[in-house]
C-alpha cells in the first residue's frame, strides 16, 4: 500500500507551510511514502516534480502548480499504484478517483479578503471543494477546525486538529540581560494589528524608556504607512523596523525582549507565541482564535482591538518583575508541551487509518 507525499509547492527559503513540512516529514517516514518533490531528499522515495510549481515564481508559479495539480497528478498517483495522497497544503486533484487528506492551516484569506488578490477566488471556490472531497481533514487548532465546520460546513468529525510545534533546538532560554525593547515577529499585513501595537506603545508612560521592535520583511503595501504613522506620534525614534531577522538572530533578539506583543486579530497557529515562550520570554498576545490554545495561562491575553488593553498589558510587563519572572517559568513549562515528535506520531496515527 503507497503513501505519496505532495511537496510540490516547497521552497528553498522556508516560510511557515514549507518550515510545517520539513518538521513533520522524518516522523513520516515509517510509513514508507514516496515524495513528490523537485529538492533532494537523499534516503527517500522521490518522485521528481518540476521546479516551476512555487510560490517564489509568484502567481505563475500558483497557476502552474494547480495545473499540474488537476492534471498531472492523479496520472502520477495511478503510475505509483498510490492508496493515498498526503498534502501539508490544502490542494489536491478534484473530481478524480485519488483519495487524499490535506492540513488546513487557517481561514485568514476569507476573513481578511485582500481586493482584487487573485488567492481570493482561490480560497474562496477551490479550497473548499478540496477540503469537502478529502477523505480527512487535519488542521493546526481548535479554532482553525470550527472555522472549517463555520464556513465550509465540513462535518466535525471530517477534522482532527494537532498542534504546531517549535524548533527546539533553535528556540531556547540563553540566560541573556534583558534589554527594554517590546518585540513583534512576524508580516506587517492589516490583520496582524500593528497600527493598534504603534498606539499602544505611544501611549505607554515613560515610553522615552523603551523601544517597539517590528521584525518581519518589509511591505511596500503596509510598512510605508506603519512608518508615517511613528512620526505623526513623534516615536519614530523609539520604533525599529528590523526588516527580515535571519533565523539564527531571531532566538537572541527574542531572549533579550522584556516580552514579545503579539496582538494579531486571527491565527490559525500563532508561532511567534510558542518560540518565545520557548525563550523564557513574556508574551502578550490575544484573547482570540487559537492564540489562548497555544499560551494557556502562560501569557497575558488582550483583546486585540482595544488598545487601552494592550498598553495596561505593556504596563504591567514594564513595571512588575514579579510578573514577568512568573510568565517566563510558566512560558518555559508551556513550550515543552509541544514538539515535533507529538505532532508527527499524531499525523501518523490519522494517515494509518486511511492507508
Amino acid at each position: 500500500m503507497q503513501l505519496v507525499i505532495n511537496l510540490s509547492f516547497l521552497l528553498t527559503k522556508p516560510t511557515g507551510t514549507t518550515t510545517y513540512a520539513l518538521n513533520l516529514l522524518p516522523h513520516l517516514q515509517k510509513l514508507d511514502p514516496t515524495l513528490l518533490t523537485s529538492q533532494s531528499f537523499p534516503n527517500n522515495n522521490c518522485y521528481q516534480t518540476p521546479n516551476n510549481l512555487t510560490s517564489a515564481q509568484g502567481i505563475k508559479g500558483h497557476l502552474n502548480r494547480l495545473l499540474w495539480t488537476q492534471f498531472q497528478l492523479p496520472k502520477i498517483y495511478q503510475t505509483l499504484k498510490s492508496q493515498l495522497l498526503f498534502s501539508p497544503i490544502p490542494e489536491a486533484p478534484l473530481y478524480t478517483n485519488c483519495r487524499f487528506i490535506v492540513m488546513y492551516h487557517d481561514m485568514i484569506p476569507l476573513r481578511f479578503p485582500k481586493p482584487y488578490s487573485p488567492l481570493t477566488p482561490y480560497h474562496r471556490y477551490y479550497v473548499p471543494q478540496v477540503c469537502n472531497q478529502a477523505e480527512h481533514i487535519i488542521c493546526n487548532s481548535q479554532a482553525t477546525a470550527k472555522d472549517l465546520v463555520d464556513f465550509f460546513h465540513i462535518p466535525s468529525n471530517k477534522i482532527t486538529p494537532i498542534p504546531l510545534a517549535g524548533d527546539r533546538s533553535q528556540f531556547q532560554f540563553l540566560n541573556l540581560p534583558k534589554r527594554n525593547y517590546f518585540l513583534y515577529i512576524g508580516r506587517q499585513d492589516p490583520y496582524k494589528n500593528l497600527q493598534r501595537l504603534i498606539t499602544a506603545f505611544s501611549a505607554l508612560p515613560h515610553r522615552n524608556d523603551y523601544e517597539l521592535w517590528l521584525a518581519g520583511p518589509y511591505d511596500q503595501r503596509y510598512s510605508p504607512l506603519l512608518e508615517i504613522q511613528t512620526q505623526e506620534l513623534g516615536i519614530n525614534h523609539l520604533v525599529k523596523f528590523l526588516n527580515y531577522v535571519s533565523y539564527d538572530e531571531l532566538p537572541i533578539i527574542i531572549n533579550q525582549a522584556i516580552a514579545l506583543v503579539f496582538p494579531s486579530l486571527w491565527e490559525g497557529f500563532g508561532l511567534p507565541v510558542l518560540e518565545a515562550m520557548a525563550c523564557g520570554t513574556s508574551v502578550i498576545t490575544s484573547n482570540v482564535s487559537s492564540l489562548p490554545e497555544v499560551a494557556g495561562d502562560a501569557a497575558i491575553l488582550i483583546n486585540p482591538y482595544n488598545t487601552g488593553e494592550i498598553t495596561a498589558a505593556m504596563q504591567t510587563i514594564a513595571n512588575d518583575s514579579e510578573t514577568r519572572k512568573q510568565l517566563s517559568e510558566k512560558g518555559l513549562k508551556r513550550a515543552n508541551q509541544f514538539s515535533w515528535e507529538k505532532t508527527g506520531l499524531a499525523t501518523v496515527e490519522v494517515l494509518k487509518k486511511y492507508i
